[in-house]
């Protein structure tokens, strides 16, 4: 009958979690916004009187950091998908456990990488 027991990560342990991915949801919108913001916002440099050659180099670097915000954006709006799953999981109790092993991920590996769902030996396993 011990078999049928299910390892899971206690309530409190859960409760701890919930308060850091929390904090990392609130801090990721905050950048995002931030990256949102800057992708939107022309950022006219005062370059209107200076030589044409310069103002074409301005333009260029302007669509390419336009580009690099928009790239930075997708990944920060999965990053916040992936916290709010995250946090769907410590509300069904299934969070930090491997979904490849189905043992407990290492509490130090989920502090720092919150809504990961592999243990390391999970992704160990991957890379092979």
């Amino acid at each position: 009958m011990a078999d049928d027991v299910k390892v899971r990560y206690s309530d409190s342990d859960l409760a701890k979690f919930k308060q850091i991915i929390l904090e990392k949801v609130e801090k990721a919108k905050k950048d995002l916004e931030l990256l949102k913001s800057a992708y939107k916002n022309d950022g006219n440099n005062g370059t209107d009187d200076t030589s044409p050659t310069f103002k074409a180099f301005e333009e260029g670097s302007e669509t390419m950091s336009k580009e690099a915000n928009t790239q930075l954006a997708i990944r920060q709006e999965k990053f916040v998908r992936d916290l709010k799953n995250a946090l769907l999981r410590i509300e069904n109790k299934t969070y930090g456990v491997c979904r490849v092993t189905g043992k407990l991920i290492n509490p130090e590996r989920l502090k720092l990488v919150p809504h990961a769902t592999l243990s390391i030996e999970a992704k160990n396993m991957q890379r092979k």
